[in-house]
C-alpha cells in the first residue's frame, strides 16, 4: 500500500490541480510522456542498465521536449520502456512516482469546476419575457420615485412601489422553482455515480502495491488480472490468456485478445491487440502494461475533450419561448410607441404628471402583455412531467428535456447494452443429428431446447442426446463462472464473471442440465485459448471411472475440425469423412452470415488415469509430466466431432415493441455501434429497423449499412446528409463518426435523441438535442454529458418519455392559448381604453392627460392569480388517445402557429370588446351610458367601472380556459374529464369575490362591491367569450369538411 505520509504530501498538489482541472489537464496532456519514443531508442540494453536511469526523470523530460511523437502500438516494449525511464521487472521507485504525480497531475479527466449555486439561481432569469418585465419594475419604480418627488404637501401617495414588488416577488418565485427542481435532479445523477474511489495494482520498488487510480503516472508497470479496470493507456509487455472487454470505448461487444507483438502498421482503436485501454475490463487472463498515457491524455480523454468542444444548446420550447417572448416585447414597444405619439400629437406633456401618466401607461401594457406566471407555470408543468417519469425509471437533469423529446423525430441508439442485452447468448446448437434451439436470454439459466421454427419439442431425438453433449463439453472447457446474487428487493441477479462467451456456453448447459451430466469430472489440467490457436482444451478425470482422463476441447470450428478424426452420432462415433467437414463448414458459413458466433466442441478419451501414460508426453528430469500447454500436438489429436454452438448478443426483448410504437408515431430509430455490419444489420433486423431481405439471406448490405470508412469516403456535408436521410444502421463507427451523424441529421431540420451507454456515445450524446445515457451501464462521462438518465436502462422507457413529452406539448399549446389570449384581451383593453378614452367617458372632458382603464395591480392580480390556477390545470390535462399515432413536429414547426394566433388575436379581440362595453355602461358620456351614473362623480365612476370591467375580463378568461382546450373541438365535448381545471376555476371566481369585497384589498387593487345587477351584466358580457368562441369552431369545422 502507499505509505500514509506520501499520500498526504501529495495533496496540495491535487486540490490545486482540482482548482483548475481542465487547464491543468491540458498542460499534462502535453507534457506526458504519452507515447512519445526516443529515435535513439533502439539500445538492446535493458531499461535498468541505462546509464539516466538513476534519474529516470531527466530521460523523461528529454523525451517530452527532444523526441518525435510516434504510437506504441508500433514500438517494442522495451524501447517503450526505456523511453518512460522505467525497469518493467521492478517498475518506478516511490519517490519518481511521486514526482511525476506533482509534474503531470493526478489520472483523472478534466472537468469544468462547479457553478456555483448563486450562478444557477441567476441563471433562472435568463428569459426575454423576464428581461421585459425587470425593465416594467424599472419604470414603475422610476414612476413611482417622480411621482412622490413631486407630490404637492399633504397628497396621499403610494408608501411602496406596489407594481414593482409584485413584479420581482413573482420571478423570485419562478426562479425558486427552476433551481430547485434542477438541483433535485443534479441529486439525482450524483446518487447514480459509483461512491468508492477505484483502486489499480502497479509495481513500485520491485513489490506490486495497489493504490489509488488517481495516483497512476506515465510510465507505471500495472498489473492486471480477471476482473480489473484498467485505469490508464498502456503498451502490453506481458500476456496470458488476455482478453478485455473494450465496448465501452469502441462498441465490440465481444472481448478483445491481447498479445505483446508490436503492429507493423498503425491500427483503429479496437484492433490494437498491444495496447490496453483506459476504461474497459479485463474479463480473462492476466498482464502487464507500460502506462504511456494518463487523464486527458488517454482515448478516453481525447474523447472528453471532444465533449468540451460541443456545447449545450437551447432546447426546441426554450427557443419558441424565446421567439415568443420576442414578439410580445416588439408588439409592447411598437403599442407603447403608437399611442404615446398619438398622446403627444393630440394633447402634448404639459408637466411632470403627463411623464408619469405615460411610464405607468407603458408599465401597464408590458404588465398586460407579459403572462407573468407563463414561466412559473411552465416551470411546474414540466416539474411535474419529470416526477411522472422518475417513476419509470428516468432522470431528467433539464426540465426542458422532457418536451424536447416528445419533439423527437429521430432516436439514434447504440447497439451494445442498449438495444442489445450486453450478454452474450447461445441460441443455436448444430450438431450431426441436426439442428435445435434454446429459448431464453441473457444469464438467467432459464429456458428449453426446441427445434425449428414452429419450437417443437426434441425431448428422447437424437439430436438432443447430441446438443447436451456439446454444450457439456463447451461447459468444461470453460474459465468463466456464473453467479447468483441477490438484489435489495430480493430478485435474483445473475452475473458474468469472465469472458461473456464462455459464460453463455455455462448458462445454455444449466438450461438443459448438461452441465449435471459431467458433473463428475474433475479438470487436471489445461492448454489455454491464445488468438493465434484459436482453440482452448482442458484435461479432466472422470471420478466415476477409475479416474479416465479425457481431453475436451472448443475453439473456432474452421480450426477444431482439422484436429478432428471421428464425429459422434448418436450414441456411436464413426470416421467423419469430407461430406462431414463440408457440411460443417457450409453450416458455420451460415451461421455467420446471421451474424451469429460460432465455437465446435470436441473430446478425446486418453483411455489411461495417467497423463504420463498418454503416448508421447514429456516428462521432465522430476519424472513429472511437463507443461501440457507444450504439448498440444500431441494431447489436441484424433479429436472426436460433437457439434456447435451459435452465439449471439440478443436484442433486449422489449425493445422490439417500443421501436414499432416509436415507428407509428413517425419516429425513425438509428443504429449506431462499432461492431461488425454484419451483426448490426442482423440486430437491426431483429428489431425492426431494417427489414431489407438482403439482411435475411447474408446478402449485400450496401444499401441497409454504412460503415466508417465508408462515412469518411462523402465528399462532403451534402453526401453525408444524402447517406443518413435514407441509411439507418452504421456500423465500425468510431466517437466521431457519431457526432458527424447526430449533426447531419440536425441539419435535415430532425429534432435527435441520442441513447448509448459507453463512453464512445458521449460526444453524440452531448450533441444531440436530447442526451440519454443508460444510469446502469452507463459511464460517468456519458453520463454527465446526457440530458436524461434511464436508471433501469430500459430502451422502453425512451418511448415512455416520449408519449410523455408529447402530452406535455399539447398541454402547453393548450395553456399557451389560454394564457396569451387572455393577455392579449388585456392589451387590446388598454390600447383602446387609452386609444377610446373621450368615446367611452374614460377620460373626463375638459381634462389632459392619460387615463388607463385598467390598473396595473388590477393586472397583475389576473396574471398571477385568476389566470394561473386554470392554466396549472390546463398542464395536467389528460393525453388524447392519438398522441402516439401523429407524427412528431417538424423543427420549423411553431410552437404557437398561425392557427393559434387567429385563435388568441380573436378572442382578444372579443374580450377587450367586452370588457371596454361594460366599463362605458357606467360612466358618463359613453357609447352605452348606464342611468345610475348622473348620481356619482367621474372619479367614483372610474372606480366601478374599474372594477366591474376588471371582473368582466377576469370571467371572460375562466370561460376562455375551457375554449381554449382546442382549436377545432367543442368546449362542451369532455366538459368534465379535467376536473382541476374545475377546481381551478372556482378557486379563481373566489379570489376575485374576495378582491372585490374585502376592504383591505379594495384599497390595494382600486375596487368596490358590485350589487346584484352588475354581477349579472358581468357574467352575461363574459359568456359573449364562450358563445364567440364555439360559433368560430363551428365556421372552422364547417370549412374543413
Amino acid at each position: 500500500m502507499v505509505d500514509r505520509k506520501e499520500d498526504q504530501s501529495i495533496q496540495p498538489q491535487r486540490q490545486t490541480s482540482a482548482g483548475d482541472s481542465k487547464n491543468t489537464a491540458r498542460t499534462a496532456n502535453a507534457e506526458h510522456p504519452v507515447g512519445r519514443l526516443s529515435d535513439d531508442a533502439t539500445s538492446d540494453k535493458p531499461a535498468s542498465d541505462n546509464p539516466t536511469q538513476a534519474n529516470p526523470s531527466t530521460t523523461v523530460d528529454s523525451t517530452v521536449n527532444a523526441e518525435r511523437s510516434t504510437d506504441p502500438s508500433l514500438t517494442d516494449a522495451a524501447q517503450v520502456a526505456q523511453s518512460l525511464g522505467v525497469d518493467p521487472n521492478t517498475g518506478l521507485s516511490r519517490a519518481e512516482a511521486k514526482q511525476r504525480l506533482e509534474q503531470y497531475g493526478p489520472n483523472e479527466l478534466a472537468s469544468a469546476p462547479p457553478v456555483p449555486k448563486w450562478r444557477k439561481f441567476l441563471a433562472q432569469f435568463k428569459d426575454p419575457l423576464v428581461y421585459l418585465l425587470l425593465a416594467a419594475t424599472g419604470i414603475s419604480l422610476i414612476a413611482w420615485f417622480i411621482e412622490r418627488a413631486n407630490a404637492a404637501p399633504g397628497a396621499q401617495t403610494e408608501a411602496l412601489p406596489f407594481d414593482a414588488i409584485v413584479i420581482v416577488l413573482i420571478l423570485i418565485v419562478n426562479a425558486a422553482l427552476g433551481y430547485i427542481q434542477e438541483s433535485k435532479a443534479e441529486a439525482a445523477v450524483e446518487a447514480l455515480s459509483h461512491m468508492t474511489a477505484p483502486q489499480t495494482n502497479v509495481v513500485r520498488d520491485g513489490a506490486i502495491e495497489r493504490i489509488n487510480t488517481t495516483d497512476v503516472v506515465p510510465g507505471d508497470v500495472i498489473v492486471l488480472g480477471e476482473g480489473d479496470s484498467i485505469s490508464a493507456d498502456g503498451r502490453l509487455f506481458a500476456a496470458a490468456s488476455l482478453r478485455v472487454a473494450e465496448a465501452s470505448l469502441t462498441g465490440e461487444s465481444v472481448p478483445v485478445g491481447k498479445k505483446t507483438d508490436t503492429l507493423t502498421q498503425a491500427k483503429a482503436l479496437g484492433d490494437r491487440a498491444n495496447m490496453v485501454f483506459n476504461g474497459t475490463s479485463v474479463t480473462q487472463g492476466t498482464g502487464r502494461a507500460i502506462v504511456t498515457s494518463t487523464g486527458m491524455g488517454t482515448q478516453v480523454g481525447k474523447i472528453a475533450d471532444l465533449l468540451q468542444a460541443t456545447e449545450d444548446d437551447d432546447s426546441p420550447l426554450q427557443k419558441e419561448m424565446n421567439h415568443v417572448s420576442k414578439i410580445l416585447g416588439i408588439a409592447v414597444c411598437a403599442i407603447a410607441v403608437i399611442v404615446l405619439a398619438a398622446l403627444a400629437i393630440t394633447e402634448g406633456f404639459h408637466d411632470v404628471h403627463d411623464v408619469i401618466d405615460s411610464l405607468l401607461l407603458a408599465v401597464s401594457l408590458a404588465v398586460a402583455a407579459v403572462p407573468e406566471g407563463l414561466a412559473a407555470i411552465l416551470t411546474v408543468v414540466l416539474a411535474l412531467g419529470v416526477q411522472r417519469m422518475a417513476m419509470h425509471h428516468a432522470i431528467v437533469k433539464k426540465l426542458h428535456s422532457v418536451e424536447t423529446l416528445g419533439s423527437a423525430s429521430v432516436i439514434c441508439s447504440d447497439k451494445t447494452g442498449t438495444l442489445t442485452r450486453n450478454e452474450m447468448t447461445v441460441e443455436r446448437i448444430v450438431t450431426p443429428s441436426g439442428e435445435v434451439r434454446l429459448t431464453g436470454t441473457g444469464y438467467a439459466p432459464e429456458g428449453r431446447m426446441v427445434a425449428g421454427e414452429q419450437a417443437q419439442p426434441v425431448a428422447g431425438s437424437a439430436a438432443e442426446a447430441e446438443a447436451i453433449a456439446t454444450l457439456a463439453v463447451g461447459a468444461l472447457a470453460n474459465d468463466g463462472e456464473l453467479r447468483e446474487n441477490t438484489t435489495d428487493s430480493g430478485d435474483a441477479r445473475w452475473e458474468a464473471i469472465g469472458d461473456p462467451t464462455e459464460v453463455s456456453l455455462i448458462v445454455a448447459a444449466r438450461k438443459i442440465k448438461a452441465d449435471r451430466k459431467y458433473a463428475n469430472y474433475t479438470r487436471v489440467g489445461e492448454i489455454p485459448f491464445t488468438s493465434e490457436r484459436k482453440r482452448m482444451s482442458i484435461v479432466a478425470q472422470n471420478n466415476t471411472d477409475a479416474g479416465r482422463l479425457t481431453l475436451f476441447a472448443k475453439g473456432a470450428p474452421d480450426v477444431l475440425l482439422g484436429y478432428c478424426d471421428r464425429i459422434a452420432v448418436g450414441n456411436a462415433v464413426r470416421p467423419m469423412t469430407q461430406g462431414d467437414r463440408q457440411r460443417i463448414l457450409a453450416t458455420v458459413e451460415r451461421l455467420s452470415s446471421e451474424a451469429y458466433r460460432t465455437l465446435g466442441q470436441a473430446y478425446r478419451p486418453l483411455g489411461t488415469a495417467s497423463l504420463a501414460d498418454v503416448p508421447g508426453i514429456t516428462l521432465d528430469a522430476a519424472g513429472q509430466v511437463a507443461d501440457i500447454a507444450e504439448q498440444s500436438d500431441v494431447l489436441e489429436r484424433d479429436l472426436i466431432w460433437t457439434g456447435m454452438v451459435g452465439i449471439i448478443d440478443p436484442p433486449r426483448t422489449e425493445v422490439r415493441d417500443s421501436i414499432a410504437e416509436a415507428h407509428r408515431a413517425g419516429i425513425r430509430t438509428v443504429m449506431i455501434t462499432g461492431d461488425h455490419p454484419l451483426t448490426a444489420a442482423r440486430i437491426a433486423s431483429d428489431l425492426g429497423i431494417i427489414t431489407s431481405e438482403a439482411v435475411r439471406h447474408g446478402e449485400s448490405l450496401r444499401d441497409d449499412v454504412l460503415t466508417g470508412s465508408q462515412l469518411d469516403e462523402l465528399a462532403d456535408d451534402r453526401a453525408l446528409d444524402n447517406a443518413t436521410g435514407t441509411v439507418s444502421v452504421y456500423a465500425r463507427v468510431a466517437p466521431e463518426h457519431k457526432l458527424r451523424i447526430v449533426e447531419s441529421l440536425q441539419r435535415q431540420g430532425n429534432i435527435v435523441a441520442m441513447t448509448g451507454d459507453g463512453v464512445n456515445d458521449a460526444p453524440a450524446v452531448k450533441t444531440a438535442d436530447i442526451g440519454v445515457a443508460m444510469g446502469i451501464t452507463g459511464t460517468e462521462v456519458t453520463k454527465q454529458s446526457a440530458k436524461m438518465i434511464l436508471a433501469d436502462d430500459n430502451f422502453s422507457t425512451i418511448v415512455a418519455a416520449v408519449r410523455e413529452g408529447r402530452g406535455i406539448f399539447d398541454n402547453i399549446r393548450k395553456f399557451l392559448r389560454y394564457l396569451l389570449s387572455s393577455n392579449v384581451g388585456e392589451v387590446f383593453t388598454v390600447f383602446g381604453g387609452v386609444m377610446l378614452a373621450g368615446f367611452l367617458g374614460i377620460t373626463q372632458p375638459g381634462t389632459q392627460g392619460v387615463t388607463v382603464p385598467l390598473l396595473a395591480t388590477q393586472l397583475l392580480w389576473i396574471n398571477l392569480l385568476t389566470d394561473a390556477a386554470p392554466a396549472l390545470a390546463m398542464g395536467v390535462d389528460p393525453s388524447s388517445d392519438d398522441v402516439m399515432a401523429r407524427s412528431p413536429r417538424r423543427l420549423t414547426d411553431r410552437v404557437i402557429d398561425g392557427e393559434m394566433w387567429g385563435d388568441i388575436i380573436f378572442i382578444g379581440l372579443v374580450m377587450a370588446a367586452v370588457t371596454l362595453i361594460g366599463m362605458d355602461m357606467h360612466l358618463a358620456g359613453g357609447l352605452f351610458t348606464d342611468r345610475s351614473v348622473a348620481a356619482v362623480g367621474h372619479e367614483a365612476q372610474m372606480t366601478e367601472a374599474r372594477t366591474m370591467g376588471f371582473t368582466i375580463l377576469v370571467f371572460a378568461q375562466m370561460l376562455n380556459a375551457l375554449a381554449s382546450r382546442s382549436h377545432l373541438q367543442s368546449a362542451f365535448d369532455g366538459l368534465f374529464s379535467n376536473k382541476w381545471l374545475w377546481g381551478a376555476i372556482a378557486l379563481s371566481a373566489m379570489l376575485q369575490v374576495a378582491v372585490i369585497y374585502v376592504p383591505f384589498l379594495n384599497t390595494a387593487f382600486g375596487t368596490v362591491p358590485l350589487s346584484a345587477g352588475t354581477w349579472l351584466e358581468c357574467i352575461g358580457l363574459a359568456l359573449i367569450v364562450l358563445v364567440a368562441s364555439e360559433l368560430r369552431k363551428c365556421v372552422l369545422r364547417a370549412m374543413r369538411r
